[in-house]
């Protein structure tokens, strides 16, 4: 009852949102970069192709393009995989604020390798370029939930949780808006397009050194309690921190008794097998529900489904993503976030089972090209209702400081990997099954419904401790508040 006192009189400061807003802008990185490449696809094979030609003086067969092509889309999730798996490394040295101002290196140098790829007529930068960004991509999908989660009182949370997400899907509609061929998707602008992204890594590393580092670093990993306890009073709108700073060190003197947790560790524990497991089982959910594969092949699928312009159809499944996405800012702190996962997950299937029969039977009836796109939208809103947003923050909530690091890297890794075997596998397995491809993906949202009500815990309203005992104490752990 004490908590909850002290957690009514936590405010939403100008402070708060100003430093969560602008951790978010790498969140909206990785959203753009996952969305630009899509648009100006012709142009940028038309592009490899003339610039091979010139340089073997003969043109490329159509297979070296097409690998080429796929080269410069799937490295980027080559890329987020290594960057997600090298969280660990800058943010217990370097602080959370301090990596992600220093990784916007990576976007200034990625930025000029694609914006100036088709002056210097080089194939080769704009791959580079790709996996670069990609790395720090990886790195953000790690970085912001960590910092969010820590800078955040427990009452909110899970609601500015949610704003990573809610940057992810903002970048991908800036992008498909930007990429039409009347602003940025033509011929000339195609690389403006692609090196743009420098404009948000300038604007956060001016904007990061107002920003507070973690309390939670500074106290657990560097001793500084009277800098966290002035943070936490500028961050959190109130003078009495006591009960927040005592609750941070007691994790600091548990993580004192241990030894240091590596991946390996997080493995090889006991007491961490069954939070890494969720961990990673949320991160496939949200990957292998086939929401990228609804947006990498959006367009042909509206245009399987009979729309004119299949482009505007897409740029309208991106504004309903944002939308719900919104809309879960203000749900997840009042249902929760297990029971909007599981409400997600479940809604998802039925809307796959729904494509999949709608596709097959639009060439004899043709209103049901009109069910195929509601179903994608409606789709598209229970992805951001659950799937989207909460496999992000709740691995942060799952862990106590020692092993969040390892276990943000270990579970971004799995993110980007299932994340570029989808990219990968879902055009072979769509010319395979046809409209039936939807189906493994039902499948797999029912497996992970299931999982979701067995083993994942309710975190609302709990502290990182009590979240950390729950485990410990082989509780039933589909229960708790909410």
């Amino acid at each position: 009852m004490e908590r909850n006192n002290v957690e009514r009189r936590h405010r939403v400061t100008p402070s708060l949102v100003f430093a969560i807003s602008i951790a978010a802008i790498g969140s909206f990185q990785f959203g753009y970069n996952t969305g630009v490449i899509n648009a100006p696809e012709m142009i940028i094979t038309e592009f490899i192709n003339s610039t091979l030609s010139q340089k073997l003086h003969n043109p490329p067969s159509k297979e070296l393009l097409t690998t080429l092509w796929s080269l410069s889309v799937a490295i980027f999730s080559v890329g987020g995989m290594l960057g997600s798996f090298s969280v660990g490394l800058f943010v217990n040295r370097f602080g959370r604020r301090n990596s992600m101002l220093m990784v916007n290196v990576l976007v200034v140098v990625s930025s000029c390798l694609m914006g100036f790829c088709k002056m210097a007529k080089s194939v080769e930068m704009l791959i580079l370029g790709r996996l670069i960004t990609g790395i720090f991509c990886g790195l953000c999908t790690g970085f912001v939930p960590m910092y969010i989660g820590e800078v955040s009182p427990i009452s909110l949370r899970g609601a500015f949780g949610t704003l990573h997400q809610l940057g992810i899907v903002i970048g991908i509609l800036v992008a498909q808006v930007f990429g039409l061929k009347f602003i940025l998707g033509t011929e000339e602008r195609w690389p403006v397009l692609l090196g743009g992204t420098i404009l948000p890594a300038f604007l956060q590393s001016v904007a990061l050194p107002f920003c507070p580092e973690s309390p939670r670093f500074l106290l657990i990993n560097r001793n500084e309690e009277e800098r966290a306890t002035k943070i936490l009073q500028r961050l959190w709108g109130t003078q009495d921190v006591s009960q927040d700073i005592q609750e941070m060190k007691d994790e600091s003197v548990q993580m004192n008794q241990e030894p240091t947790v590596t991946v390996l560790e997080l493995f090889r524990s006991r007491k961490y097998q069954q939070p890494i497991l969720i961990a990673i089982m949320l991160q496939l959910s949200q990957q292998l529900s086939g929401i990228n594969a609804v947006f990498y092949y959006s367009t042909g699928i509206f245009k399987d489904a009979g729309v004119q312009e299949p482009i505007y159809a897409t740029i309208g499944a991106g504004v309903v993503n944002t939308i719900f996405t919104v809309f879960s800012v203000f749900l997840v702190e009042s249902v929760g976030r297990r029971s909007l996962h599981m409400t997600g997950l479940g809604g998802m299937a039925v809307c796959s089972i729904i494509m999949t029969v709608s596709l097959l039977l639009k060439s004899t009836y043709n209103f049901m090209s009109y069910i195929c796109i509601a179903a994608i939208l409606i789709y598209v809103a229970f992805f951001e209702i659950g799937p989207g947003p909460i496999p992000w923050f709740i691995v942060a909530e799952l862990f106590s400081q020692g092993p969040r690091p390892a276990a943000m890297a270990v579970a971004g890794c799995s993110n980007w990997t299932s994340n570029f075997l989808v990219g990968l596998l879902f055009p072979l397995a769509a010319a395979s099954l046809g409209a039936y491809v939807f189906l493994i993906f039902a499948v797999f949202l029912i497996i992970f419904l299931l999982f979701t009500f067995f083993k994942v815990p309710e975190t609302r309203g709990r502290t990182f401790e009590e979240i950390t005992r729950t485990f410990e104490g082989n509780t039933r752990v589909s229960g708790g508040p909410g």
